[in-house]
Parts: structure tokens; C-alpha cells; sequence
């Protein structure tokens, strides 16, 4: 099972600072680090993963949208994909809080629920 996380916050910085944060506290954790996946909602803003970091091993971007809005359409087919060869860990930035419970909700649902743990979301 993929460790999920839903990440929400004001911003892409914001969102990714606080995922950044979240790896750097695992590392110290257990001293070491799970193979981790982003999917991050938005354009990049030019920031990146901080050096003390390992690279995470894969990162997906998806334009701007609800997912909830849109069908989950461009969520399901990242995360078909993305779960071909599943990571221990996944983080799932999404802009807009206000249909967080509905984003968990699907992801709890057939066929996800087989692949993926939910956890407490991340507001930043």
C-alpha cells in the first residue's frame, strides 16, 4: 500500500515547502527515505527540492483544475500510471481545500482503495 498524503495550502511554494518539510522530518525519522511520488496541481514557480534532499523518485505536474470539477479524469489517469509500479509514498498537492473531501473520498474508493493508505491531509 502507497502512503497517501492530500497536500492544500495557499500556493505551489507553499504546498511544496511543506512537502519538502514533511520528507526532511521522515529523513530524520527513520533515517532514510521511502521511494516517494508527487503529484502537484499547478505551474511550477521556479523553486526547487531543497539539496539536503534525495531526489524523490518521481514528480508529476497537472495543469491547474479541480480534479473533483473535471472528472478526476487527468487524477486518474497520473495515478494509473504513476501505480504500474507503485512508490511507498505519494504526496497529492492540490490548490483549493474545498473539495478535499471529495478528492479523499474518490481516492478511497475502487479501485484506489487497494493501492493506497490514506493519511492526515497537510494544510499549509
Amino acid at each position: 500500500m502507497t502512503l497517501t498524503t492530500l497536500v492544500c495550502g495557499r500556493s505551489t511554494s507553499v504546498r511544496e515547502a511543506a512537502i519538502w518539510s514533511a520528507l526532511q522530518e521522515e529523513f530524520t525519522r527513520n533515517g532514510a527515505h521511502l521511494s516517494t511520488a508527487l503529484i502537484l496541481e499547478g505551474l511550477a514557480d521556479g523553486m526547487s527540492a531543497p539539496e539536503s534532499l534525495p531526489p524523490v523518485l518521481e514528480i508529476k505536474r497537472i495543469a491547474p483544475g479541480c480534479f473533483c470539477c473535471i472528472g478526476n479524469l487527468t487524477l486518474r489517469v497520473t495515478l494509473n500510471r504513476l501505480l504500474r509500479k507503485p512508490p511507498q509514498r505519494l504526496y497529492l498537492s492540490i490548490a483549493a481545500s474545498s473539495h478535499l473531501q471529495q478528492i479523499r473520498d474518490f481516492l478511497s474508493l475502487p479501485p484506489y482503495d487497494a493501492y493506497l493508505a490514506m493519511t492526515p491531509d497537510l494544510i499549509a
